[in-house]
């Protein structure tokens, strides 16, 4: 099987105390999305990072942020240090980086193309959020016919007003497991 690495908004808006959507835990998280990296690189296979960003005009944003009720408040600007990816993440100017506006990672970009030209039939996700890019991508990913190892560990998300961090990852995990992916941990890939 011929697997890519999708590294999902690795960006300071989830590892940064000061945002909204701080990820408490974020260190454990990016070392083992690095372990990853690591692991694929030493084997000479495609990675791909994922960075969600919109214009400054907001003209790409579509209705991303209707649940919020104020346009005002849209983050993941272009140029803005929250956007940025975290400094702690192993990638380098080489690497394949695609920009997305919506939380699913397919969705307005060339990651399929990418995925195609490549051979690949299998993608191994990581990075935050767990409940939105991450899950919208790997249900895309299955409905793509791809093979799909959703890496635990390796992804993070602040909760929801109803759940916290532990409960928000059990349903995801729930719900993708019973049909859209192989949970693991990064033992289990590494």
């Amino acid at each position: 099987m011929t697997e890519a690495l999708l590294v999902i908004d690795v960006q300071n808006i989830y590892t940064s105390s000061e945002s909204e959507l701080f990820v408490k835990g974020n260190s454990k998280i990016i070392s083992n999305i690095n372990k990853l990296i690591a692991k694929f690189r030493a084997e000479n296979k495609i990675i791909v990072f994922v960075k969600h960003q919109h214009k400054k005009n907001l003209s790409d944003l579509g209705r991303m942020f209707d649940f919020t009720g104020n346009s005002d408040q849209t983050q993941f600007i272009e140029n803005q240090i929250e956007t940025e990816f975290d400094k702690r993440l192993k990638i380098r100017k080489k690497d394949i980086v695609i920009i997305k506006t919506r939380y699913d990672a397919f969705e307005k970009t060339i990651l399929q193309e990418i995925l195609v030209s490549n051979n690949i039939n299998k993608v191994v996700i990581c990075g935050f959020m767990t409940n939105f890019c991450c899950e919208t991508t790997a249900r895309t990913a299955h409905g793509k016919d791809y093979y799909v190892d959703f890496v635990v560990d390796a992804t993070g998300t602040p909760g929801t007003e109803m759940l916290s961090p532990k409960q928000t990852i059990k349903a995801t995990v729930a719900t993708l497991s019973s049909g859209f992916a192989v949970i693991k941990n990064t033992a289990d890939i590494i």
